[in-house]
């Protein structure tokens, strides 16, 4: 196999179930020992028990890997650190962590309660900061790491009812960008991986021959591909069905007004030559919208 993960350790979390399962079983059939992390707990994130993390790790232990399982959760960072210490203690290095546990309390923004829309950022974004940087010096100090955010389509684009969860998981990919920035000096490439799956998540949500096309194990190639050495950095890759995307966050090349008092009225009539899309880039650093900007007004001036 081109692909393989021999001699790596990895932590997959939210991994007893669903997509999880399928990337820790994966990742564990490739050669990699496994971490199998989850809390056990409903989909709205009540509950909890070691079972379903321990099934996993039975699963690849009856296939001749090597796994261990975790029940902590994502919120609780001492918990977090003592995971990494778990994998640490076991077989000396964290070489791949896979954000992958979350949580859903869906509702529209105006039934949500704020309490819901704390808890389910609580565990997509700090969740994953957590085990960021729990795993951030050993990887710094073995030089090398490869880390996989779980974005979504809901914080790319948008879906009802899930405000709470899109702004999580666009936050993701924030925090993915400024990761892989200042990860690069010492080869951790960290990444992002936009999943269309049938979950117990997704049970009821879709037709039962669409769920059927939608099987995680679909999705799983584009995590490999992610946590691989030969990872790209700062990738926000999309996959669901068997299909493979792209997703990019752009800026246009826009034009420059001025600070004169009539500059409201004269970017409200050429709004769409801002918005034009020729030329677009996929900026390297925050830095580049500033560049942009100064460049153009110091144009202005000659």
């Amino acid at each position: 196999m081109g692909i393989d993960f021999k001699g790596r350790v990895a932590i997959v979390t939210g991994a007893g179930g669903g997509l999880g399962r399928q990337h820790a079983l994966a990742l564990a059939a490739r050669g990699a020992k496994v971490l199998v992390n989850d809390l056990g707990g409903a989909v709205d994130g009540s509950g909890g028990t070691v079972t379903a993390a321990q099934a996993v790790v039975d699963e690849i232990r009856a296939a001749g890997g090597e796994a261990l399982a975790n029940g902590a959760s994502v919120t609780d960072f001492a918990a977090v650190e003592a995971m990494v210490q778990q994998a640490i203690d076991a077989w000396g290095r964290v070489d791949i962590l896979v954000n992958n546990a979350g949580i859903l309390r869906d509702k529209s923004f105006a039934k949500m309660d704020m309490a819901d829309f704390r808890l389910v950022v609580d565990v997509h974004l700090m969740g994953a900061a957590n085990c960021c940087k729990a795993v951030w010096q050993h990887m710094m100090a073995q030089q090398y790491g490869r880390i996989v955010m779980t974005t979504s389509s809901t914080g790319l684009y948008g879906n009802f009812g899930q405000a709470n969860y899109g702004a999580a998981k666009l936050a993701q990919v924030g925090l993915m960008q400024t990761l892989a920035i200042e990860g690069a000096k010492y080869n951790i490439h960290v990444n992002a991986l936009a999943p269309t799956a049938a979950t117990r998540m997704t049970e009821g949500l879709m037709p039962q021959e669409v769920l059927d096309a939608l099987k995680p194990e679909a999705v799983v190639p584009a995590m490999l591909v992610l946590a691989h050495e030969s990872a790209p950095t700062r990738t926000i890759l999309c996959a669901g069905a068997g299909t493979f995307e792209a997703a990019h966050i752009t800026l246009t090349q826009g034009i420059h007004l001025g600070i004169s008092a009539e500059v409201p009225e004269q970017l409200a009539a050429r709004l769409a030559e801002v918005t034009d899309r020729t030329g677009e880039q996929v900026p390297q650093s925050g830095a580049a919208q500033g560049t942009n900007e100064v460049s153009k007004a110091m144009a202005a001036r000659v």
